[in-house]
């Protein structure tokens, strides 16, 4: 997940964080200074007919990643070398959900399938042999404020493994989706959504597809729809508002998840491609991709990512690229609602800040 979660032995358990010195040695020769060269969209319409609930995305090449911090530290945004050196992409145009999937739309493929999500699956003693009975129960990842100020060096203080925890009931067994079809689905591991994009003839996007689209037509802002986070004092995100984890003030309207498309969409007519949930892609996690991709030195056309997952905090772990921040992020902890930044997670992990969109390619003259 976008914090690092780990399901070890049906416990949520840190991994180790030894760094493997050529990572690090990556890393560490960023450039630390951000290039933004223009976004030269593509200029032709879009293809046919819109897809329901679909906007076209014309693609075209523009600077990928995300300008430096004001500081560097090992906490939340500013941790965020993985997201440098920027870059210059291509992609070809698509199609793209206009708001990440709701409730009623994965409810839909469930009764049409009999889906039975990773989190709501029965762990089988074969596959954990050393857990405790105890453990070997269905759950997830539920954000569990603490009811006094921390620390933020360690996030098992506000986040927990909830048995009974799913898409159905996403804070636990008492929670419910009551008036909620239109909130976004969450408690979804990649596999889930994998299988929901196969039914709905569609795909996860990559990550360089995402982060296009969520840009909007824009060069180098920080965020989806500008450069100021409230402009005219408008609230365009859902975020973590107050002192974060314990107190969230909901100043911008909710406090939690809120429903899709209840801020402003960006300019491509995108909503919610920051904050509120995290949003799967296909493109597994390297912290050292974007350097290797610079130093080709040329546009890199419709990347797919690596071919392999590397995590120097989580080294031996799945990890697939999440994009978007949450209701969870920041300016205190996680400030990645800000556009180009990264988040990562572990593919059979769930929470209930984690939900995706799907995109779709046009269709090809037979």
């Amino acid at each position: 997940m976008a914090l690092g979660f780990v399901i070890v032995g049906l416990k949520v358990e840190k991994s180790s964080r030894h760094t493997e010195a050529g990572t690090l040695a990556r890393l560490k020769s960023v450039p630390s200074h951000a290039i933004f060269a223009p976004t030269l969209a593509n200029v032709t319409s879009a293809p046919e007919s819109a897809p329901e609930g679909m906007v076209w995305i014309p693609g075209g090449e523009f600077s990928m990643g995300a300008a430096d911090p004001p500081g560097m530290d090992d906490i939340g945004m500013k941790a965020t070398a993985d997201s440098r050196p920027i870059h210059r992409v291509y992609v070809d145009g698509f199609w793209m959900d206009k708001t990440a999937v709701t409730n009623s739309q994965f409810a839909a493929f469930v009764k049409a399938t009999g889906y039975v999500t990773v989190a709501e699956r029965q762990p089988r003693r074969e596959d954990f042999p050393d857990a405790p009975a105890e453990n070997l129960v269905s759950g997830s990842v539920v954000f569990s404020p603490p009811d006094h100020s921390v620390q933020l060096n360690d996030y098992f203080q506000w986040w927990k493994y909830v048995a009974g925890a799913n898409w159905k009931h996403p804070e636990g067994p008492n929670s419910t989706l009551a008036g909620k079809g239109q909130f976004p689905v969450v408690q979804i591991a990649y596999e889930d959504a994998q299988a929901y994009a196969k039914w709905a003839d569609k795909r996860l996007p990559t990550e360089a597809e995402w982060e296009f689209a969520a840009r909007g037509g824009l060069t180098g802002a920080p965020f989806v729809w500008g450069n100021e986070f409230r402009p005219n004092g408008k609230w365009m995100a859902n975020t973590y508002e107050g002192h974060f984890p314990n107190q969230d003030t909901g100043e911008d309207g909710f406090i939690g998840i809120s429903p899709v498309a209840k801020y402003p969409p960006n300019g491509y007519g995108l909503y919610d491609m920051a904050g509120d949930v995290w949003q799967w892609t296909s493109d597994w996690y390297r912290a050292d991709y974007y350097a290797q991709l610079a130093q080709r030195g040329s546009i890199v056309r419709n990347p797919k990512g690596p071919d392999s997952p590397y995590d120097p905090s989580h080294s031996n772990e799945l990890e697939k690229v999440h994009r978007g921040g949450s209701f969870l992020c920041s300016d205190q902890y996680c400030s990645r609602y800000m556009v180009g930044t990264r988040g990562k997670g572990e593919i059979n992990t769930a929470t209930n800040h984690l939900g995706f969109r799907l995109v779709k390619d046009r269709k090809t003259k037979e």
